[in-house]
């Protein structure tokens, strides 16, 4: 049965692979070697299996290679990104301060001109009643004087009628006669003092009634600059306030934590920027004093967040070109250990590549250590510990301070590893977090 089925595919197969003879000829005979059709075929089949595996092998190869590059470029802009976006939100922030500053000023310089101008309001105000009383007295003296020189004109036309009648009379009552008259005439002037005297407070009145409108204008005009300076400084604040603390959030921390732990260890009382205040005697602050101070904290509070920045591993721990490989959670063990935790992101690259610190910190372990191979282990602000493992050089001691973007070590194969790459941790409270959030938090606000 099988010589049979042998016989049939050998016939099949030879109209495309005919039966072919090697001749093999030695100092001992003339041997030769018999090909049949399925002995070629499966040659050719083996053959083709081979090429096809060598063409996808290949194209793997390449892609691999390609991809290596596109990440490489990627990571640099993103590191380029990364840094001009952290200069701009600072020289904004520069900026918005320097106008807070500014408004600040100009918010004193209006307080200082509408206070004076309260005084004067009030000076205003006690001089036009004190003219208002001036001109009653003198409206009641003119009163009872013109009363008195009636009642005076009646007495000297009385003693007149009576000298014409009797066609006498004595001294004494001539000289009272010419008194009389003297004292009219006294009078007469006086009047007409005070009626120029009151002529001359009620133009006064007008005069300072106009000042005080005047006044009042210019007050509501200054307030309606203020409101439009607070309104575009609140809009600025707030446009880039919300980056920032979605950023800090997105990693696992709380903003207000820390805005308060970064604040505590600032040495200068109050922050860069103080509070409004303009008196210690308990007299409550105006609804644009409060505004002002308003502003100001939430400034103080960018501020804090730009210094908070730094403090956190946020970014890539490598400049040059990498490939993201083994990523943080289960996976199997590459030396084949089973399904196991990965509590950090592998980056491979080139032997040698320059490992920096990815914030501002103290190094706490810089060694050997089993399954790490050389390790270097930063501890940094708000709980926050950054490993790096798998280098061929460290190049840092423990207890050295390190800022974001010092050297810090070389990559390389040390340790429990298959091939050059590092081995990038970040912990939060002594626990393993995933390190791509904080590059990716980082590259979003960036």
């Amino acid at each position: 049965m099988l010589a049979r089925l042998a016989f049939r595919i050998n016939t099949q197969l030879e109209r495309v692979f005919p039966e072919q003879r090697l001749f093999l000829k030695s100092d001992y005979g003339t041997h030769f070697l018999r090909l049949r059709p399925a002995t070629q075929a499966l040659i050719s089949v083996i053959t083709g299996l081979g090429l096809a595996w060598t063409i996808v092998a290949t194209a793997i190869l390449m892609m691999e290679t390609i991809g290596a590059g596109s990440a490489r470029d990627q990571s640099l802009r993103q590191s380029q990104v990364f840094e001009r976006r952290l200069g701009e939100l600072s020289a904004d922030r520069d900026l918005r301060l320097q106008e807070a500053t500014q408004a600040q000023e100009r918010f004193s310089e209006a307080l200082e001109q509408v206070s004076e101008m309260q005084e004067m309001l009030l000076a205003s105000e006690d001089r036009r009643r004190e003219l208002e009383t001036g001109i009653e007295v003198i409206q009641n003296t003119l009163r009872r004087t013109i009363k008195e020189r009636d009642e005076a004109r009646a007495e000297i036309a009385r003693l007149t009628l009576a000298l014409d009648q009797h066609g006498e009379g004595t001294a004494t009552e001539m000289g009272r006669v010419h008194d009389t008259a003297a004292t009219l005439e006294f009078l007469t002037g006086a009047l007409a003092d005070t009626a120029r005297e009151r002529d001359a407070g009620a133009a006064e009145t007008a005069a300072v009634r106009d000042e005080m409108l005047a006044l009042q204008d210019a007050i509501r005009a200054d307030k309606a600059r203020n409101d439009a300076i607070f309104a575009k400084l609140e809009e600025a604040v707030t446009v880039s306030m919300e980056p920032l603390d979605k950023m800090f959030r997105s990693v696992g921390l709380d903003p207000d934590d820390l805005i308060a732990s970064v604040r505590k260890g600032y040495s200068g009382q109050g922050g860069p920027l103080s509070p409004i205040t303009v008196s210690t005697s308990g007299v409550p602050l105006s609804a644009e004093e409060q505004r002002a101070n308003a502003i100001l904290k939430e400034l103080d509070e960018m501020n804090l967040y730009r210094m908070a920045a730094f403090k956190v591993p946020l970014g890539m721990p490598v400049k040059s070109a990498v490939r993201f490989t083994s990523g943080f959670g289960g996976r199997n063990d590459p030396l084949g250990r089973g399904y196991r935790q990965h509590e950090g992101q592998d980056l491979a690259g080139d032997y040698g590549t320059a490992i920096y610190a990815t914030a501002d910190g103290v190094v706490t372990y810089a060694g050997w250590e089993n399954g790490y191979g050389r390790l270097i282990k930063v501890k940094h602000a708000f709980g926050i510990e950054t490993r790096y493992a798998h280098l061929s050089q460290i190049r840092v001691e423990v207890g050295q301070r390190v800022s974001r973007g010092d050297k810090i070590g070389d990559m390389g194969n040390s340790g429990r590893s298959t091939g050059t790459h590092l081995h990038y941790e970040v912990r939060l409270g002594g626990s393993a977090v995933n390190p791509l959030k904080f590059i990716k938090a980082a590259s979003n606000v960036f």
